[in-house]
């Protein structure tokens, strides 16, 4: 009987044994954010007193490979290229001016990594860097504004809040409204080329930085401006089957001139940013206005992602419609920026299929296949991403978006697995 008892004991500890959870394996974790944060620190110290941001890296347009993808004579695009790298720049750092529409990721991804880390040399980098982008507020001929403003000093502003910190996200948000028209009822994108009245749909991303005014201020002017965008951009920018255009143009009476895709394979393709830029921007205007119309559609744009990419770690290629081949880039960007909006969007819908996703991409591009070793990849985090094949630069290339989108993806992934770097 005693023997009995003794085998019904060790069996009962070997089942409960069996069903312990497994403790995660984080080293993926703790390697991203070490790694990050030496990258950025590097650049930082670098480029102080130089008044530029890190960009990416010079490439020499090759014509023949962009004639590849678009699968176009290179005479129909040979006016849209706009990289100016030469041969002797190649592979040197991109810098570029405060006036630069990218020029708020850097600061922004300082403030992600001391926020992870809690490095003191970190946060005053963030500081240093964000200072420097104090002109952007008095800057009325640009959408982009939210990008440059929401990201430096709206981090800033949760994690080292001041006075200054507000009144620039007011100024700025007042310039972005001043770009919007009421009759067509959108804010104006770009002031260049051809079209009558442009609204990209990167646009969509902008909206936070008036959400963030109207949390400051209760002035429901820019959530009236916010809201209005995105829903006249729901309306005309989307296909039937959730994929979006680039560009819509607009005549002054509001109604639809054309639409093209400008950064995309052809103005009927899915251009894989784009497509990440609209889950990631209704996601946010649902969590600001709790419309449901908002959460609906950003669901359907995640679902129509889930169902388009086609890779297998999940990193896009740059168009959803471009050819398969060994040559073809991916869009570590795109990624990154979907990656941040599906977590999110998890956490609204309390929908797991939308975090594992998203856990599998962040996964995969903190493999060696896309983080660049510390020193390497002029100090961008990120490599593989692509930011315009049609205008011929940022081809398969580092992107301080990518690397600013990355980092708020992991900032969130640990908010939800509620890990700390510490513990790591």
């Amino acid at each position: 009987m005693k023997k009995y008892n003794l085998f019904l004991f060790f069996t009962a500890l070997l089942l409960a044994s069996c069903q312990t959870p497994q403790k995660e394996n984080y080293e993926w974790l703790k390697k991203s954010l070490d790694t990050a944060s030496a990258q950025l620190k590097i650049t930082g110290e670098k480029l102080k007193g130089t008044g530029k941001f890190p960009r990416s890296i010079h490439q020499v347009c090759d014509t023949m490979f962009i004639s590849r993808q678009l699968e176009r004579d290179p005479s129909v695009f040979k006016d849209s290229i706009e990289s100016e790298s030469t041969p002797e720049l190649a592979g040197q750092i991109l810098l570029c001016p405060v006036s630069d529409w990218t020029s708020g990721f850097f600061p922004g991804s300082l403030w992600y990594a001391y926020e992870l880390t809690r490095k003191d040399s970190l946060k005053n980098l963030a500081i240093y860097y964000t200072n420097q982008l104090n002109p952007v507020r008095y800057i009325k001929d640009t959408h982009d504004v939210g990008f440059m403003v929401n990201c430096s000093y709206g981090n800033a502003l949760r994690l080292s809040p001041n006075d200054t910190i507000k009144e620039v996200i007011k100024e700025t948000a007042d310039n972005l409204c001043g770009r919007f028209n009421d009759t067509i009822g959108c804010i104006r994108s770009w002031d260049f080329g051809e079209w009558n009245y442009p609204v990209i749909i990167d646009n969509i991303m902008n909206l936070d930085l008036l959400f963030n005014a109207y949390n400051l201020t209760s002035n429901y002017r820019y959530n009236e401006v916010a809201i209005k965008h995105a829903k006249t951009t729901m309306r005309n920018h989307f296909r039937p089957d959730y994929t979006c255009y680039h560009v819509v143009s607009y005549n002054n009476d509001g109604t639809v001139d054309y639409k093209r895709t400008h950064q995309g394979k052809h103005d009927e393709s899915s251009w894989a940013r784009g497509q990440a830029w609209a889950v990631y921007g209704y996601t946010s205007c649902f969590r600001e206005t709790k419309d449901s119309l908002f959460l609906t559609h950003a669901e359907n744009v995640a679902n129509m992602i889930i169902s388009r990419v086609k890779t297998e770690d999940l990193i896009p290629l740059w168009d959803y419609d471009a050819i398969q081949s060994p040559e073809t880039p991916r869009d570590a960007s795109a990624a990154a920026v979907t990656a941040s909006a599906f977590i999110e969007l998890s956490t609204l819908t309390q929908n797991s299929k939308y975090f594992d996703y998203a856990e599998t991409i962040l996964k995969n591009l903190s493999s060696d296949t896309y983080l660049a070793p510390i020193g390497d990849n002029q100090n961008f985090i990120l490599m593989h991403s692509t930011g315009s094949i049609p205008n011929g630069f940022e081809i398969d290339a580092p992107l301080n978006y990518a690397d600013y989108y990355y980092l708020e993806a992991l900032k969130r992934y640990m908010d939800v697995k509620k890990i700390k770097y510490a513990d790591l």
